[in-house]
């Protein structure tokens, strides 16, 4: 059985990057690490993604709420909050299975009863472009998703362990990110969080300062593509043909270089 965190693609991924990385990653480095900076870049990420997932408040107001307590209706910043919490806790803390499902927890506070956070889905998944409510694709099965899951993590531990040049740990990280949201474990949150694991997993990596690559910013201004590039790896997870992901997977390194 083939890998799912494979470098089968990784030469063809390579041939393609037109971003040098590790130029492009040396000027965001230049930011010192500071509370102030990681609280407004994390400001950026959280509602960002929150956005992709169909949360209202514009990314700037909860900026504002963030680094000038600015307030909100408690509707609009709750769930933004829950996944803030979840930035500082990766920041925090070493990326292991442990760790991301206590993430998962804390970013589906106010979004999931509490027996279903952090915990395996039971049932079949259909996922669903936000604004259009059009299905994107068909998630692993109720009978696959432990497996798959199980197999996912198993693999990922190896990659955790290994040194990685720049240009790994940036094509690991967006495989990650797509093969977790293939696999869907959860019963909601999956977006944000695979979101979060790619930056957990890249940050540990190339160091903290990649917290402040605005990922998450490029996938939201870049909607249509973004869900574009997930889908056309294939509908059914059984059928997935992850050849046809290096478009997706070249998606982060471009973060590195779109204009705000």
């Amino acid at each position: 059985m083939e890998k799912l965190l494979t470098d089968t693609h990784y030469n063809t991924w390579l041939s393609l990057l037109d971003v040098k990385l590790e130029k492009e990653f040396e000027k965001i480095k230049t930011r010192e690490w500071t509370a102030e900076n990681f609280k407004f870049a994390t400001a950026v990420s959280v509602m960002s993604s929150s956005k992709i997932e169909g949360e209202t408040l514009e990314v700037d107001s909860y900026v504002k709420h963030k680094m000038l307590d600015i307030e909100y209706l408690p509707n609009l910043t709750e769930k933004p909050n829950d996944l803030y919490a979840a930035y500082e806790f990766a920041k925090d803390n070493r990326l292991s299975k442990e760790h991301f499902h206590r993430c998962h927890a804390i970013a589906t506070l106010h979004l999931l009863p509490e027996q279903l956070r952090g915990q395996i889905r039971k049932g079949n998944m259909l996922i669903m472009e936000q604004q259009s409510q059009r299905v994107e694709y068909e998630a692993a099965s109720a009978q696959l998703v432990q497996k798959e899951y199980e197999r996912f993590w198993n693999e990922l531990n190896n990659l955790i362990e290994l040194n990685l040049k720049i240009e790994e740990a940036f094509y690991y990280a967006s495989l990650i990110h797509l093969i977790f949201v293939k696999i869907h474990p959860f019963n909601d949150g999956n977006g944000r969080t695979a979101r979060l694991l790619e930056k957990w997993f890249l940050s540990s990596k190339i160091g903290e300062k990649a917290w402040y690559i605005p990922s998450e910013l490029y996938y939201y201004n870049n909607l249509k593509a973004y869900y574009h590039n997930l889908a056309r790896v294939g509908l059914f997870y059984e059928e997935l043909k992850y050849e046809r992901g290096i478009p997706f997977l070249l998606m982060l390194p471009q973060s590195l270089i779109f204009e705000k």
